[in-house]
């Protein structure tokens, strides 16, 4: 499934593979939108990723902690990542 979201790499932490990606951002406020946005996805699916919000960057960990892997889901909600950020990103400003 690596292929629908070709800018995630496979990680693996304490023997357990993960999915992985870093998003960067021209603005800080946008990383925080990213974020809230995320946490806010992932609330309502009760599937939770581990997300690290620093200056100009996010990066969004998923795996299914109930099979210590991947599941299909951690692919579905990463593919909705990459469609909040197009549109975040489509929404900054030239000039910034």
């Amino acid at each position: 499934m690596l292929e629908v979201i070709p800018d995630w790499t496979v990680t693996v932490a304490n023997g357990v593979p993960r999915l992985e990606r870093r998003y960067r951002f021209r603005l800080y406020r946008q990383a925080l939108a990213f974020t809230q946005h995320v946490g806010e996805v992932a609330d309502q699916e009760d599937h939770h990723p581990v997300i690290l919000t620093e200056a100009r960057s996010v990066t969004v960990t998923w795996w299914t902690h109930a099979i210590d892997g991947l599941h299909r889901n951690d692919f579905i909600m990463a593919a909705k990542n990459d469609a909040a950020f197009a549109r975040i990103r489509s929404e900054e400003p030239e000039s910034a």
